[in-house]
């Protein structure tokens, strides 16, 4: 019994001993750090651990890098080509304090600010158009300009003096007098051409952050903004229709730069963005652009021909409301006195009804066509008027009224400043 038992504390000895030496087998470190060469591999009983093989990430494709590659190539490529074409704005306004009052403390009266002005600043976008010097950007960027400061991608800054603005399609046209050595125009794309899903680079100058790229798709065309957000985002007074809407990043500072498609065309000019709602921005489209533009360049404003109705598309509940014939038009509610629309007998809304907890103005004429064009909702015929009439130009309207079909022509006019 002694031998087996001097035979164990042995054999115990020499385990404490090798433990010693080796280090501790789950950490891999020297007991007490006595020693410092590196613990061999432990092997599992009975049998040996594989070799450790370091991973090797799979390559990718030859044919996926090149289209990255690519993917980065041509964005790199619009940035050079189109960033010397586009300026940063900065403008100082002049504001009236008439009416303004201070903050209300508690026990004190509201104290009225003496009717001083005081200046502003802002700053926005643009983009050169010409060698003339001319450079397009927003109305809402030099809207009541008292000083227009331009600075190019090189840094040189320079004053400009605003040629033409229009508030109801957000358009302005400004203009510098520098050497043509320094103006590089935009190539002008094709608008009615666009398909929601293609590529949208925008190209500005965010929170004054210049020479700043975004990009993402068009999301949607043909979007509208009413009057009342019209005017809450960009002051504009009437429905602007025909936006594109996006989904790449438009900030404050970004107003009045381009929109570009994948060729580094400009295929609008950014104007507003949602600012309850990530990812949605608007660009007045380049047809737009086209079509104003020049008017600006020449007058210093553009001419709309102008029915004088204000009305919404046929919904549901207004068709069943009013025994409706049809089920797609527009519904005019309320018609402004004066107008050609009220020359021509035109009717707005009668009354009013509650459905389902929600107010309902009825009775008004349905206009179903414009000189012979589908009118299928209220932004048809806005695009129609805009597109295809002038100042003084007759359209046959056909409307709904009473449950009877009928024509009415009207000479428009023009619309009011």
């Amino acid at each position: 019994m002694r031998k087996v038992i001097q035979k164990w504390c042995l054999i115990g000895f020499i385990g404490l001993l090798l433990f010693s030496l080796t280090g501790c087998g789950l950490c891999g470190l020297p007991v007490c750090g006595r020693l410092s060469r590196p613990a061999p591999t432990p092997t599992a009983v009975g049998r040996a651990l594989p070799e450790l093989v370091t991973a090797t990430p799979t390559a990718l494709p030859a044919e996926v890098i090149k289209e990255a590659d690519a993917e980065e190539l041509l964005l790199i490529n619009i940035y050079k080509r189109v960033n010397p074409s586009v300026v940063h704005i900065r403008v100082v306004q002049r504001v009236s304090s008439e009416g303004f009052t201070l903050p209300q403390i508690p026990g004190f009266p509201n104290i009225p600010q003496s009717p001083e002005e005081f200046y502003q600043q802002g700053s926005g976008s643009g983009f050169v158009l010409d060698k003339e010097g001319h450079i397009v950007t927003n109305n809402h960027v030099v809207e009541n300009a008292e000083e227009v400061q331009v600075t190019f991608h090189d840094g040189t800054t320079v004053h400009a003096k605003v040629v033409g603005t229009d508030p109801d399609s957000d358009l302005a046209v400004i203009k510098v007098d520098v050497p043509e050595a320094m103006l590089y125009p935009v190539e002008l794309g094709d608008s009615d051409r666009l398909e929601v899903g293609q590529r949208a680079i925008a190209l500005g100058n965010p929170f004054g952050l210049r020479g700043t790229l975004t990009t993402g798709i068009i999301s949607a065309l043909g979007r509208s903004l009413p009057l009342g957000r019209a005017s809450e985002i960009i002051g504009a007074r009437f429905t602007i229709p025909e936006l594109i809407q996006t989904d790449a990043a438009i900030n404050p500072g970004n107003s009045g730069g381009p929109l570009l498609d994948s060729q580094g065309r400009v295929i609008g000019v950014n104007t507003a963005y949602e600012s309850s709602a990530s990812g949605i921005g608007f660009a007045v489209p380049v047809n737009t652009v086209k079509r104003v533009v020049p008017k600006l360049i020449k007058d210093g404003y553009y001419p709309y021909p102008w029915l004088g109705i204000s009305g919404t598309d046929l919904s549901l509940d207004i068709i069943e409301e009013m025994n409706l014939p049809v089920q797609r038009g527009a519904i005019i509610l309320e018609v402004t006195p004066g107008s050609p629309a009220e020359k021509a007998g035109l009717r707005g809304s009668t009354k009013t009804v509650q459905k389902a907890g929600r107010q309902i103005q009825i009775g008004g004429d349905v206009i179903i066509a414009i000189d012979g064009q589908k009118v299928t909702q209220f932004e048809d015929l806005l695009v129609y008027i805009l597109r295809y009439t002038e100042v003084g130009q007759e359209v046959t309207l056909t409307i709904i009224r009473d449950g009877k079909e009928r024509s009415v022509t009207v000479k428009l006019g023009e619309r009011p400043k």
